[in-house]
């Protein structure tokens, strides 16, 4: 079964073949899905060579440099897809970044400047995508997923991402709220740890993969992104026609452990 045959979808966030996207990206592709995926310039070529290894190669699949805190790139991509696709039906929100000083050191010690670009780049985005999503759509709906990390506690590690996680969970309730009477669920997918260029840039992110061994109840592979993936095309599908404004956990039940 084929649950994404004929859907169209934005993927962004490809950079490396180890990333959830791009995870999500082959399973999308290997359901009958055609895909975009974006990047930013400086990852841009990096995000090709990523997406010659998807199943069936790169011939088919477009890379788009875009960055989503740009006006000018969101414009020129919504006139792209409307020009080649002339619709959407889903897109993976994969955009987080912050400097090293709001996920390093003292949580009180990050500055504005810092902790101001993690959230319009880890989370403002989402709204933005939603927006692209929303002028795309067909009149039977889309679906918009989004990429979290369980924001409930505060974590050894994290500190103004966990910040912005949080931000990113209230404002899918509100695009679930905005965009549900035309038809369009968000969605996110709160991944367990999963060793990815971004994770690089966590300190101590072996601390948190050390709490899933000793917590979770199934066991939690923090090199194998494909069960993440394979949750965020459920959602992109129609299979969740009616899940709109939800957090799943794909985390091997870590967040239901007291």
């Amino acid at each position: 079964m084929t649950i994404l045959r004929d859907k169209r979808l934005l993927i962004t966030g490809v950079v490396t073949t180890d990333s959830i996207a791009w995870a999500t990206a082959a399973s999308a592709v290997q359901q009958g899905a055609e895909v975009v995926l974006t990047a930013p310039g400086r990852d841009l070529d990096r995000a090709v060579e990523a997406a010659g290894a998807l199943p069936g190669g790169a011939e088919g699949v477009e890379v788009v440099e875009v960055d989503l805190t740009s006006p000018d790139h969101v414009e020129r991509l919504v006139d792209r897809l409307e020009r080649t696709w002339h619709r959407l039906d889903g897109a993976l929100h994969a955009v987080a970044f912050a400097p090293r000083e709001a996920l390093a050191g003292e949580f009180l010690a990050a500055g504005p400047a810092a902790t101001s670009q993690a959230f319009l780049t880890s989370t403002h985005t989402f709204a933005t995508l939603a927006g692209v999503l929303a002028r795309l759509a067909p009149a039977r709906g889309a679906s918009l997923v989004g990429l979290d990390f369980d924001a409930r506690g505060a974590w050894p590690v994290y500190n103004w991402m966990g910040v912005c996680k949080a931000g990113l969970e209230a404002a899918n309730r509100y695009v679930a709220r905005d965009l549900g009477p035309r038809g369009i669920r968000s969605n996110l997918v709160a991944a367990g740890p999963i060793h990815t260029r971004a994770a690089g840039g966590i300190a101590d992110f072996d601390a948190l993969t050390s709490l899933w061994e000793q917590r979770a109840p199934m066991r939690w592979d923090a090199c194998d992104a494909s069960p993440v993936a394979d949750a965020v095309c459920f959602l992109l599908s129609d299979l969740s026609r009616m899940v709109t404004g939800e957090v799943l956990h794909v985390d091997a039940g870590y967040h239901a452990m007291a």
